[in-house]
């Protein structure tokens, strides 16, 4: 639709809008609280370094997350370079850039973590490689990477224990996190794309091609492929950042739009139109599937992985 009906003050006062602006700040209010009353759980910070296989040194984590990083670095660089920063109009590389600062961090605190693993190594080799014959600290070495108890890592001292055992702070509840929230916003992304744009909707500035398509796949892959070897937990409240998320992006497109825009990246968020309650309330409900879909995935690894590897998968959780 087109004219003054798209624009200025006779635009927000049909009905569709308290209605479509109450079905999105409920969740937001709902998942504050929810944020704010839940006790955060305890997260052992080796969960965010350590691989969930027993032979797999940390390194090649590391290694894997600075590759994602790198590579969906060079494709938001790449689709940038071509439509300019209107890219951020959409809701797709919000999600992608959010998956890129969660390699970004994943890398750090990844590197991090190695460190620790090469001095604790030295430490070890230290202390008792002249007591020790070479089976006996290839022993302890190997001890040390995968005897992961209760989602420890038994070293030889007590300050040793304490120091790699304590929790995780700020930086590491951060990226627990957006690791969620990319995993449900990922999901989102690429069925909403798949199942329903590029199969039935026809959007002004949009075209299909390879980059395009590459970005609703990579997303995700990069976050599977990171859950299949990282160690994190994927408890269910934080749903919640995930809600978050997706209402920041909708309290974006309407600030824009209260301030002149009044073209919609997404045929499903205008507000003229009497189905526009119908499509919010969709949108807003097929976060839980969403989620829930990334949630058994995760437990579905813990539940058949130690059945199908026995000696060589850690659940550590």
């Amino acid at each position: 639709m087109d004219g003054s009906e798209d624009e200025g003050f006779g635009y927000w006062i049909r009905w569709q809008v308290p209605v479509c602006a109450l079905i999105f700040i409920v969740p937001t209010a709902a998942s504050m609280v929810l944020i704010s009353k839940r006790k955060r759980d305890r997260l052992n910070g080796l969960d965010l370094w350590i691989p969930c296989w027993r032979k797999l040194h940390p390194l090649w984590l590391l290694i894997y997350r600075a590759t994602a990083f790198v590579s969906m670095s060079w494709l938001l660089y790449q689709m940038v370079s071509v439509d300019g920063a209107f890219v951020f109009y959409f809701y797709t590389q919000w999600t992608f850039t959010l998956v890129i600062v969660y390699f970004a961090l994943g890398t750090v605190i990844s590197a991090h973590g190695c460190w620790m693993y090469s001095n604790h190594l030295m430490e070890n080799e230290e202390s008792g490689g002249f007591l020790k014959t070479d089976s006996e600290s290839k022993s302890t070495t190997a001890t040390f990477r995968t005897n992961k108890i209760r989602g420890t890592i038994k070293v030889q001292s007590r300050h040793q224990q304490e120091e790699i055992e304590r929790r995780a702070g700020f930086w590491g509840y951060l990226m627990q996190s957006i690791y969620q929230t990319c995993a449900g916003a990922a999901m989102l992304t690429d069925i909403v794309f798949w199942g329903l744009i590029v199969p039935f909707l026809s959007i002004e500035h949009f075209s299909l091609n390879m980059l395009m398509g590459c970005m609703h796949v990579l997303n995700a892959l990069f976050l599977l492929l990171d859950t299949a070897l990282n160690s994190m937990p994927f408890p269910w409240f934080r749903l919640a950042y995930f809600v978050l998320w997706s209402c920041l992006y909708v309290i974006f497109q309407w600030v824009l739009h209260a301030c002149g825009f009044t073209w919609w990246p997404y045929p499903f968020l205008e507000l003229s139109t009497p189905w526009a309650p119908l499509w919010y309330f969709c949108l807003a409900l097929v976060h839980i599937p969403c989620y829930g879909f990334y949630a058994i995935i995760v437990k579905l690894k813990n539940s058949t992985f130690p059945r199908l590897f026995p000696h060589a998968y850690i659940k550590s959780y």
